[in-house]
């Protein structure tokens, strides 16, 4: 049974990073918000974040840390309400920053969150930043990719703060949908004997992906111009 589940775990990691062009922005998306409404906003909302591999990334090196339902409810509400300033006070405000650029220190958290998680700091005889705090900042951070990712669309004037809103609830509803079975399964191995090993393997490719993604937007960004 855990041979069968480390494959599956394994293919899907490896999968996350080949998300990159499901996470950008389709003429597809672009349509379900001419003609859906604001329901549409929400579905599309969801759908970012549950093909934000970046995101999601992210989201499992913050939950392999914590010890309890508690720690990830408390956790992941510093980084909700984190997403949720920058997604909404950007996008209101039209403040735009270059989408590989802030997608670029995004997978730069994915790649710290895996260091942390391996005893980095220590190994270097540093202290951890507040873990807390750190959450937070990334949060903010990832909410000004999901503006990105939302002014890249044409939205209109009309209802335009109801549309920001609508598009910020299904970003919470895909985190969440996202957050369920990432929780179950990591519950779950820590039963295990080979939870050590599970842990290991996977925050090292946290920082391996990480890293891949931060050079494929600094590729990105220099053919941009």
């Amino acid at each position: 049974m855990n041979s069968i589940l480390s494959r599956i775990v394994v293919i899907i990691f490896l999968l996350l990073p080949a998300l990159a062009i499901a996470h950008g922005v389709s003429d597809a998306d672009q349509e379900i918000l001419n003609s859906g409404g604001l329901l549409s906003y929400i579905y599309v909302g969801a759908k970012h974040m549950l093909t934000g591999y970046d995101h999601i990334l992210f989201i499992i090196g913050v939950v392999f840390y914590l010890n309890g339902f508690k720690d990830i409810v408390k956790f992941i509400s510093v980084f909700t309400v984190g997403h949720c300033i920058t997604l909404l006070g950007a996008t209101y405000l039209n403040i735009s920053i270059n989408e590989h650029v802030i997608d670029a220190i995004i997978a730069l958290s994915v790649v710290y969150k895996g260091f942390e998680n391996l005893g980095g700091f220590q190994k270097i005889k540093l202290k951890s930043p507040n873990l807390l705090m750190m959450v937070f900042i990334f949060g903010l951070i990832h909410g000004l990719g999901l503006s990105t990712r939302l002014q890249s669309f044409d939205i209109g004037n009309e209802l335009f703060l109801a549309k920001i809103f609508s598009f910020n609830i299904g970003v919470e509803l895909g985190q969440v949908i996202a957050l369920i079975p990432i929780v179950m399964l990591i519950t779950y191995w820590k039963t295990q004997s080979s939870f050590k090993a599970f842990y290991q393997s996977v925050n090292t490719y946290l920082i391996v992906a990480g890293l891949l993604l931060f050079a494929y937007q600094l590729n990105g960004y220099f053919q941009f111009f």
